[in-house]
């Protein structure tokens, strides 16, 4: 996060004179202690300032790369996460690959009678199923996906980085977020690596 020049210049007058009130800041840069007030909130809540009742603001000691990195890991995977891609795990080749295309993702997720995860299906998977004798308008696409126990998930209370490692460590493009709900996992949502880029970049900016 990028701060502009009074936020500098807070941090500066805290830095040398903390702990001090919001009264006194403001007084030092000729402000009135309202025009101040968000300010001081985007300080507090970045984690560059700390405030105690009675005892004013002071500084944390964080430098950008530490209020950065302190952010990244106590984001959880439900606050990202986007809507995940459903088929049947009778849809057919054909239909998927129709599917993927319209909705533009990299990944679609098979579920079963119960809405419960059946499978994973990638674009690598498609092309395979495609590449050999199928009649991909009649193959279902259960005969090709990535069934349990080789897909890795993740739920919507795990730590994003958790699911970041997962990503790179398995060299998937995409987790199902599942949330089990009387024995089945019912898929709710995906974590992408494109759903880690724009949160590395939303907090940049």
């Amino acid at each position: 996060m990028e701060l502009n020049e009074r936020q500098e210049k807070i941090l500066k007058i805290v830095k040398q004179h903390g702990p001090i009130t919001g009264s006194n800041i403001a007084e030092q840069l000729s402000l009135t202690r309202a025009t101040l007030r968000p300010d001081l909130a985007i300080l507090t809540m970045s984690g560059y300032l700390d405030a105690r009742p009675r005892v004013g603001y002071f500084y944390t000691g964080k430098e950008t790369e530490e209020v950065m990195t302190s952010k990244i890991r106590n984001i959880l995977v439900s606050e990202v996460q986007s809507l995940p891609i459903l088929i049947k795990e009778d849809t057919s080749i054909y239909e998927a690959i129709v599917k993927m295309f319209l909705e533009d993702v990299g990944t679609l997720y098979a579920i079963d009678e119960k809405r419960g995860l059946a499978g994973v299906i990638s674009r690598k998977d498609l092309l395979r199923g495609t590449m050999g004798a199928n009649d991909i308008e009649k193959t279902p696409v259960s005969v090709i996906m990535t069934r349990k126990p080789n897909i890795t998930i993740c739920y919507p209370n795990d730590l994003l980085i958790y699911a970041a490692n997962q990503l790179i460590e398995k060299q998937i493009d995409s987790l199902p977020v599942v949330e089990t709900q009387d024995g089945v996992d019912q898929v709710i949502g995906r974590v992408t690596k494109t759903t880690i880029t724009r949160v590395f970049v939303n907090l940049m900016e």
